[in-house]
């Protein structure tokens, strides 16, 4: 085939479907070796890329701005590239099942594009078989070819971190597969031309997807441990992070701490295990529980929020919490499946009023998935309770000093102390609760 020569040689071009967090650093980082058709179906986000405007900030303005990558949500250009790359998100439903729609739909738009001696690389994270029994039938369909003779596909799962500056997409090892020898070799040497530091051939796409979704899997199942200790030391009057500062000091003690799991991945990838484990009769017992922990940590930071409200003689409904964060994580945009929202939703079912601030949250996406606006920091006034929920960078201005000015200053009600719901650790213990706070962390 020796189709990653012709690629190299820009004699044959790569095309990006899916331009979000991982799609988008994929097409300006090919872009610096090779001819890229960058494909999203959203308009006005291709129109931001055309004027420079990293909306992820994961490859930056300038990077973008400065990119030879073609852009485009013309679904016709994808027929003048030879190898397709899919990293388009596979989000869950309501009931916390695999929603496939978008690959899916992606698929239709490479099959209806694609031309005899091409490679299609799904970076997606799906459960094992997804890419051969779903996404391969639809390729045939649309474009009327035959894969293994007409075309060749392959698997290779995402691994880009959002907002993590020291693991980057040429910094870690990337992990491929194809449905044959040829295009395992093809589809590894392409991308070794962007990842520095090499490649791992899966034996096949199924090892391959499979790989993706236990690596989050295990990160939660860790974290949900930690939620889960949170709760029983908090019950025991015991602070959580100075017992995992103590167990830390063991040379093979796991570094994971208690916090609000959301995001893309980690909340999102066991359901798509252990929803193929039921279909093979198999019902997961750790994983599941592990996420119904999880899944539950946004409510129970809302009711220790109330409870230390009640301990400040604060009444509850009609009070005011400012809640400094709502991405998913620290110093990211992206709010897909923040559970931020669950501690809002929980506080408003008391009757509070609350108020979010986040410097980093991409405004448009909070208004249209959860019809939620933030405010400036300056203008938060006159609050009964505060919350860090997400450790931005931008929150380090903030010390146990001018926090106080955030509260309601009622001389009478000072002296109850102020309410500070501090779920990353963000600030000292001690000097909070010598400092008249009436503090709290996971």
């Amino acid at each position: 085939m020796n189709l990653s020569k012709k690629i190299k040689n820009k004699k044959e071009k790569i095309s990006v479907v899916g331009l979000g967090y991982v799609g988008l650093p994929l097409a300006v980082a090919f872009a610096e070796k090779a001819d890229v058709i960058a494909f999203d179906i959203n308009q006005k986000k291709v129109e931001k890329y055309k004027n420079g405007i990293d909306v992820t900030k994961e490859a930056g303005d300038q990077a973008v701005r400065e990119s030879t990558a073609f852009f485009t949500a013309d679904e016709s250009k994808l027929k003048e590239a030879k190898f397709h790359i899919v990293a388009v998100p596979t989000p869950i439903t309501k009931d916390k099942k695999p929603d496939l729609s978008i690959v899916e739909s992606a698929s239709r738009s490479v099959g209806r594009n694609l031309t005899k001696g091409s490679i299609v690389v799904y970076e997606s994270t799906v459960y094992p078989g997804v890419t051969e029994e779903i996404c391969i039938p639809i390729l045939e369909e649309e474009s009327g070819l035959k894969c293994g003779k007409d075309f060749k596909v392959g698997y290779s799962p995402e691994r880009i971190n959002p907002g993590d500056e020291v693991h980057r997409l040429n910094t870690i090892v990337k992990v491929v597969s194809g449905i044959d020898q040829e295009s395992l070799d093809e589809i590894a040497v392409v991308y070794e031309m962007v990842v520095d530091v090499g490649v791992h051939k899966a034996e096949s796409i199924k090892v391959a997807e499979a790989a993706k979704v236990i690596e989050n899997s295990q990160r939660d199942i860790n974290i949900a441990f930690m939620n889960e200790l949170s709760v029983i030391f908090d019950k025991l009057d015991i602070d959580t992070k100075s017992v995992l500062e103590a167990a830390g000091t063991k040379w093979n003690f796991l570094n994971f701490t208690p916090g609000l799991v959301g995001g893309h991945c980690i909340g999102v990838d066991p359901y798509y295990l252990t929803y193929k484990a039921e279909q093979i009769g198999y019902h997961s017992q750790i994983i599941l529980s592990g996420r119904k922990i999880n899944d539950n940590m946004g409510k129970y930071t809302a009711e220790q929020t109330v409870k230390k409200m009640i301990n400040a003689n604060k009444q509850i409904k009609g009070s005011k919490v400012a809640i400094f964060g709502i991405t998913f994580k620290e110093n990211c945009p992206d709010v897909r499946n923040t559970k931020v929202v669950d501690v809002i939703n929980e506080l408003k079912e008391y009757g509070v009023e609350v108020e979010i601030v986040d410097p980093v949250a991409i405004k448009e996406d909070l208004k249209e998935v959860y019809d939620i606006e933030t405010i400036n920091k300056n203008e938060v006034k006159n609050a009964d309770a505060v919350i860090f929920a997400v450790a931005h960078d931008e929150f380090a201005e903030f010390n146990l000093d001018n926090i106080k000015d955030l509260y309601y200053q009622d001389a009478e009600t000072d002296n109850d102390g102020y309410v500070l719901m501090d779920v990353k650790g963000l600030f000292d213990k001690e000097e909070a609760e010598a400092e008249n706070y009436i503090y709290w962390r996971l």
